[in-house]
């Protein structure tokens, strides 16, 4: 992590490959070859403005008004192109950065969100802290780093070899005196500048590399103190029942304890890194004027070319020590890449493990089938061992047994999000299918928004949603169809229960799986609500998970899994109630 090595270029650039690849890419490259070419431009009018310098101050040694005038006249030429280019090559380059990173954002997302790698990415002990951050933050830091990094590495690369040149010339006018008689070494205001550059970047590459590591922690420690707080606000009225503000104020003091510390760690590299830097660069304005002072006090120059050779010499110099002015946006760019990449390996793996061969067989079909299915833990801890079963449409099952057994887990697996097992399965498909866990999901929006999650159709009418609510016992909630408000916050389990009833009534699924949906709801509510179910929804299959022994009577069939396997068991009663 700490190194740019091979390892480390190669997942640069297997994060940037892609884009170049996409359908974007002819825009790309062509805004790319617009930016690079307006570098260019803007490394010649320096060149330009470096040899203006040798006339503009040899016309004021001189005394020589018309040369000053001229000189005056070319420099703003000179400027207003210089301006034209910037302004352009500015423009260019932050809207090659904004569709790159919204290619980017794109791909990152739609992969999060595919065959549930942002679920099952919390099933592994090694997840990966905070995705939101890397998807929302990081993104945008490799690309913004990816702009500034290689442009700024082309714009030295060009201007040393377009300066090294006018150096390497200007050497010969630039004698050195030596008892009394010029000294010629070919080139030596190149190697002056070739020297003080090596030695300030070996330097800089010294004092700032723990500030790699220093910086992929503090990205760290701040989404976790992020994560901490969204976490307060979202479970706030949980926090408040318990009274639990102490707690939560000693765990985001311990997170925010982190930030603090290791911020202080980068300070101090920092100012290592600053007091060398700032140092390098003050003495850099000084030093070609002492390379070019004994020729300049023999009389072998004159003042401008002195100046030219400041000048190229400053060219030559910054380009050369690209690394020493842009250690600490290198040292930030390396962890970003350190963080997408791992990012990016995480969820390939987790894609890998859920369709690895072992993993549970997934077709569609017009009815439930299980055949030899086991299901273990990540840790290989066998849950359900060899289960097969068969669950015709309009049929209604009730999946009982002890707290641990698998019985969630079966649910997940029905849903097609367990990855951990083997064995054959046909389910129905997605579309016609609606899961409802304990904790509904109420999605930000408003309450039509939340009904018609996910299949709803769009152009349902406010009177059907209205009725829904109403059907499910949420007569207060009718009149405010549209009204958008914190939901979750607003509701109690309960009533968010019943509105996923609601849902159910809305999209009318063929299939319905309810992992204890009834649990905050009292056993009279629950009823109703299943008597609601079978009045409203004859002919819809649902399986139910759940331990009230009053859930048998809406049952046909009722299945228990006990010690890895599933048993069937006669209902009591016989019918339905």
């Amino acid at each position: 992590m700490e190194r740019f090595n091979r390892s480390f270029f190669a997942d640069a650039w297997h994060l940037a490959a892609p884009y170049w690849r996409s359908e974007e890419r002819h825009s790309a490259y062509r805004l790319l070859a617009a930016v690079v070419a307006l570098n260019l431009g803007i490394v010649y009018i320096n060149v330009l403005i470096t040899e203006w310098y040798n006339g503009f101050y040899d016309a004021m040694q001189h005394y020589d008004a018309p040369a000053f005038w001229a000189a005056m006249l070319r420099f703003c030429w000179l400027a207003a192109s210089f301006i034209g280019a910037a302004v352009y090559q500015t423009y260019l380059g932050e809207m090659l950065y904004i569709r790159w990173r919204r290619w980017l954002t794109n791909r990152y997302v739609h992969e999060w969100l595919s065959e549930r790698t942002y679920y099952r990415m919390q099933l592994f002990n090694d997840n990966t802290d905070n995705p939101d951050q890397r998807i929302a933050d990081d993104i945008g830091a490799y690309v913004s780093g990816v702009r500034h990094l290689s442009l700024g590495l082309l714009r030295s690369v060009v201007t040393i070899g377009s300066f090294v040149t006018m150096l390497w010339m200007l050497s010969y006018k630039t004698p050195i005196p030596f008892h009394g008689k010029p000294l010629d070494i070919p080139g030596y205001l190149v190697w002056a500048a070739l020297i003080y550059s090596v030695a300030g970047t070996w330097l800089s590459v010294r004092i700032g590399r723990p500030l790699i590591g220093l910086n992929f922690n503090q990205q760290r420690y701040d989404a976790d103190f992020r994560f901490g707080l969204v976490r307060v606000r979202e479970n706030s009225e949980s926090i408040a029942l318990y009274g639990g503000e102490p707690r939560e104020r000693e765990g985001l003091g311990a997170r925010f304890a982190s930030v603090f510390s290791n911020y202080w760690s980068i300070m101090r590299r920092q100012k290592m890194l600053n007091w060398f830097s700032n140092g390098y660069v003050q003495v850099a304005v000084i030093f070609p004027f002492l390379v070019a002072a004994p020729a300049y006090f023999s009389h072998a120059i004159e003042i401008g070319l002195v100046i030219q050779i400041a000048s190229a010499f400053g060219q030559v110099q910054g380009a050369m020590s690209y690394v020493v002015s842009s250690f600490d946006m290198l040292a930030a760019w390396h962890a970003v890449v350190d963080r997408l990449s791992r990012f990016h390996k995480h969820m390939t793996q987790v894609q890998d493990t859920a369709s690895a061969p072992d993993a549970p067989v997934c077709n569609e079909g017009p009815s439930l089938s299980l055949s030899g299915l086991t299901l273990h833990l990540p840790d290989g801890k066998e849950l359900v061992r060899d289960m097969s079963l068969a669950v015709g449409p309009g049929t209604s099952v009730l999946v009982t047994g002890p707290s641990g057994s698998g019985k969630s887990t079966l649910m997940r697996t029905l849903a097609g999000i367990w990855p951990f097992g083997t064995g054959q399965m046909a389910v129905p498909a997605r579309s016609q299918s609606l899961f409802l866990p304990q904790k509904p999901y109420i999605p930000l929006g408003s309450l039509r928004e939340i009904l018609l999650y996910p299949h709803g159709l769009p152009d349902t009418k406010d009177t059907e949603l209205a009725t829904a609510l109403r059907t499910v016992g949420l007569e207060r909630l009718a009149d405010l169809i549209n009204e958008t408000r914190p939901w979750s916050l607003t509701l109690s389990l309960g009533e968010q229960q019943r509105l996923a009833f609601a849902r159910i009534l809305v999209q009318k699924p063929a299939w319905i799986y309810l992992d204890e949906a009834t649990s905050a709801l009292d056993e009279a509510a629950e009823a109703d609500l299943y008597r609601m179910l079978r009045r409203e929804l004859p002919g819809t299959t649902f399986i139910s998970v759940g331990h009230r022994s009053t859930l048998n009577a809406f049952h046909e069939r009722r299945l228990e899994l006990r010690d890895g396997r599933i048993h069937e068991l006669e209902v009591p009663g016989g019918t339905l109630a």
